[in-house]
């Protein structure tokens, strides 16, 4: 694809539109104007709100990614560019503390954990129940036999600071950033030469045309593409420490871990300087669609129960009534795994999305992954289990809509590990 924008019958085409500007979307923003390229990036909000999921002070970072060993590679990728973000900002973004996956043998926590350890050598470290309560008492409430898995190369995300040195470092290398416009539609060429203009966005002040358009819409991706990713509110809750007792990250690092009791299972971790611990049910469903343009932003009793149930269980440091709640958004696929790549064979539409409630992580890569696929390059990993097409027997997703209703940029990644 050729640099810099061409003139095709007295318009403007640009190379390539970023519709969302959440966490993949910034950084699919800034890996394709780092390449040179003619880019603009379109959400309806500024840089960092919170209004979609990729907000929330923090979220978990992991290199042994127990939802699929393919996300590994991806993990530290995302980690070389939350880097080069860093240097960049000059803001602390990534912040490794090491992190401990909590278990019984053979469940998913620790079985997912080992698989992904076990085929990128990684430098995990498997832990009894004495070792656990030995180097962690703060987790040192656990069932019979369970086990760890410690990751030393786990952390923490400062999730709305990434996001705006995304945007800002795709600012510095050329990209023309609109923010404030909804997306009412877009519109893909039947026909033509995809060197030329291929796709429309359709905006409220007026519309783009590019040769090519990534898709990082968050929550909103299924009003623009069909996909079967499901929006649904979630609550993000806090807690500060009882009294007497320590609940910095120092004392309750990042982890992942069964709760005692019970067949549920949380993530989170303890209090960085000046903030709360942050705690979370891990929640695969069942759950109702929700309005992404719509969604409740009052936290009532009842959506924090469940979660203080959990705490008092799980620990002992922590003061199971939360000291601050907010609500975001998650936007599941049917698999649990993410959709990143095109939407058909002329590559013209890319999509990055369905965090799935495990994104952000990843995200700095997502939108590298994305860039790579719309500039024809060969992805720097395998991600044909992230091909969108997979929930088409056709193997083609319906593509970009035409002015989808109330569809805008969004945000991706939600409260979850």
């Amino acid at each position: 694809m050729e640099a810099d924008a061409v003139e095709q019958q007295g318009e403007r085409v640009v190379d390539v539109v970023v519709v969302g500007l959440g966490a993949v979307g910034s950084s699919a923003a800034w890996r394709l104007a780092a390449r040179g390229l003619d880019v603009v990036g379109i959400d309806q909000h500024e840089p960092g709100h919170p209004w979609g999921g990729s907000h929330g002070r923090s979220r978990l970072f992991r290199v042994a990614c127990l939802e699929h060993p393919g996300l590994t590679p991806i993990a530290r990728r995302a980690r070389e560019l939350w880097r080069e973000l860093e240097a960049h900002s000059g803001e602390e973004l990534l912040i490794e503390t090491g992190g401990i996956m909590i278990g019984q043998p053979g469940t998913r926590i620790i079985d997912g954990t080992l698989a992904a350890a076990r085929e990128h050598d990684l430098p995990v470290e498997q832990l009894d129940a004495a070792a656990i309560a030995e180097r962690l008492p703060a987790l040192a409430r656990l069932d019979p036999g369970d086990v760890g898995i410690w990751d030393p190369e786990a952390g923490v995300l400062r999730p709305e600071a990434a996001i705006v040195a995304a945007v800002d470092a795709a600012r510095a290398a050329g990209a023309s950033i609109r923010t404030g416009e909804r997306v009412l539609g877009i519109e893909v060429d039947d026909v033509g030469d995809i060197g030329h203009a291929a796709v429309t966005v359709r905006l409220e002040r007026g519309d783009v045309r590019a040769r090519r358009v990534v898709i990082a819409a968050g929550p909103w991706l299924a009003q623009l593409t069909g996909l079967p990713v499901r929006p649904h509110r979630v609550v993000m809750s806090w807690f500060g420490a009882r009294d007497g007792h320590d609940a910095s990250i120092d004392r309750i690092p990042v982890f992942i871990r069964s709760v005692p009791g019970t067949a549920e299972w949380i993530w989170g971790h303890g209090a960085l300087p000046g903030d709360l611990a942050k705690v979370g049910p891990e929640f695969d469903g069942p759950f109702d669609e929700d309005d992404p343009d719509a969604i409740d932003r009052e936290v009532r009793p009842a959506d924090t129960a469940r979660i203080r149930e959990l705490v008092e269980a799980a620990f002992r440091d922590l003061d199971p009534e939360p000291a601050d709640l907010t609500t975001c958004i998650m936007a599941h696929t049917p698999d649990g795994q993410f959709v990143v790549g095109p939407t058909d064979a002329s590559g013209r539409v890319v999509v990055a999305g369905g965090c799935s409630g495990h994104s952000f992580k990843h995200a700095a890569a997502l939108g590298e992954l994305a860039a790579q696929l719309a500039v024809d390059e060969q992805p720097f990993t395998d991600i044909g289990f992230l091909d969108p097409r997979r929930f088409h027997p056709d193997g083609a997703v319906g593509g970009a809509r035409a002015h989808a209703p109330r569809a805008t940029g969004g945000s991706v990644e939600t409260g979850s590990a």
